[in-house]
C-alpha cells in the first residue's frame, strides 16, 4: 500500500526523473531477470504517474481556453 501512497505525492518531474533513471538502467543491461522485472514494473507505474499529471495539465488547459463565458455563448446562439 505504500507504493500507491509514494505514487500520489510524487509531482511530474519527480516521476519524469526516476522514470529516465530506469530506463538508462535496463538499457545499461547486467541486471538479473527478477531485478530487470522489477525496474520494469516500476517504470510501468512511473509512466501512469506522468501520464495522469499530463492527462490534468491537459484538461486545465482545455477548461482555461473554454474560459468562463462558454456556456453563456452557447445559450446567446440557440
Amino acid at each position: 500500500m505504500a507504493a500507491k501512497t509514494d505514487e500520489a505525492a510524487l509531482g511530474y518531474e519527480q516521476a519524469r526523473d526516476e522514470l529516465i533513471e530506469v530506463v538508462r538502467r535496463l538499457e545499461a543491461g547486467g541486471t538479473t531477470l527478477e531485478e530487470s522485472l522489477a525496474l520494469w514494473e516500476r517504470g510501468e507505474e512511473l509512466a501512469k504517474v506522468c501520464r495522469r499529471w499530463l492527462e490534468g495539465a491537459r484538461a486545465r488547459l482545455d477548461a482555461a481556453l473554454a474560459g468562463p463565458d462558454s456556456d453563456e455563448g452557447d445559450a446567446e446562439n440557440d
